[in-house]
């Protein structure tokens, strides 16, 4: 039997779905807040007959950060995808960072080294790997450098890695893929939904730097892929294209029918922004919608070198204006736009 970590996510619903098509069997976990509509329109891409696959799975109650829940998920399981993730680069939540992503893949960790697992594969990210000079290629060699301007994020997903290493020591078989910014269609609210939202809102500024895209299905292809390989003990970035801002959210604008971005932002007027965003979140309590550490990002290109899966596995990537017209229409059917 295969448990999947993190399966109401968007990476983790989509794998679901394709474990379920496989002919696996699956076991999910999910808390008592976890959205599973949203498993469920993530499938309906798929399938009309949604509720036949989404009862095939065998969901359990637990949570990665309690172990006494997982005690019984662990039972008779073979195989691990372990997608359960915090995602926030804001410095306020490094404890609940720390505790889901790290000790939660700890405790993952250690009940597949107790429970023989067969193979563990952990969904991680281009956020936990260093960084390069003069903005070259980034691969998985690029080590983790803790004294560079990290986010709060970056710092738990590499740590979460370590722990995932530990258990390579001990005897455990895993893989780790690193992807970049995942597009998919289904739980508009993850990173790369809000991209969509924004655009289809109404978007007039670019800024100049630039990220590493992937197809959530390309994700979900590669880390079935690399599990029921011979390969393991194996960290792989999974980017499709690397891309700048203005072309990325030009191609998003075209296929949402929406006027690109025309203005290119300045970083001093952003960081005020940032500033002034800190001001109200001080006064008046409010959510913080622009970080520093977000507009750090905006405006550096990171590219990353998506060769080693390529060479070794011939593994093929999806064309991004493909994914971005898929995911596009997928976004214009929901909202009726």
């Amino acid at each position: 039997m295969i448990l999947v970590t993190g399966g109401t996510g968007l990476v983790g619903a989509h794998l679901l779905f394709t474990l379920i098509d496989n002919n696996e069997e699956v076991r999910a976990i999910y808390r008592k807040t976890s959205d599973l509509n949203a498993v469920k329109k993530v499938f309906s891409y798929y399938t009309s007959e949604v509720d036949r696959v989404f009862n095939k799975i065998d969901w359990q109650l637990a949570d990665i950060t309690d172990i006494l829940s997982l005690e019984v998920v662990f039972k008779n399981i073979d195989y691990v995808y372990h997608c359960a993730a915090y995602i926030s680069f804001n410095p306020r939540h490094f404890k609940t960072l720390k505790k889901v992503n790290v000790e939660g893949t700890a405790n993952v960790v250690n009940f597949c080294i107790s429970e023989k697992v067969t193979k563990l594969c952990y969904i991680s990210s281009v956020a936990s790997l260093g960084k390069t000079e003069n903005e070259s290629l980034i691969t998985e060699e690029c080590e983790f450098n803790p004294n560079d301007r990290n986010s709060v994020y970056s710092i738990t997903k590499h740590e979460a890695e370590m722990e995932v290493w530990r258990g390579s020591q001990e005897g455990l078989d895993v893989v780790i893929v690193q992807p970049g910014v995942i597009i998919g269609e289904g739980i508009w609210s993850s990173a790369s939904g809000g991209i969509f939202r924004t655009i289809a809102k109404g978007l007039k500024f670019y800024t100049p730097g630039g990220i590493g895209i992937v197809d959530v299905k390309d994700v979900v292809k590669a880390m079935v892929y690399l599990t029921k390989s011979e390969l393991k003990n194996q960290a792989y970035i999974l980017v499709g294209e690397n891309i700048l801002y203005e072309k990325l959210l030009t191609k998003i604008s075209n296929k949402l029918h929406r006027k690109a971005p025309k203005l290119l932002i300045s970083k001093t007027l952003m960081l005020s922004f940032a500033n002034f965003d800190w001001v109200l979140n001080k006064l008046f309590k409010t959510r913080r919608k622009l970080l520093k550490s977000t507009v750090r990002n905006l405006f550096k290109r990171s590219f990353y070198d998506s060769s080693k899966i390529t060479t070794t596995t011939n593994f093929n990537f999806r064309d991004l204006d493909k994914t971005i017209e898929r995911v596009a229409g997928n976004y214009r059917a929901d909202v009726h736009l």
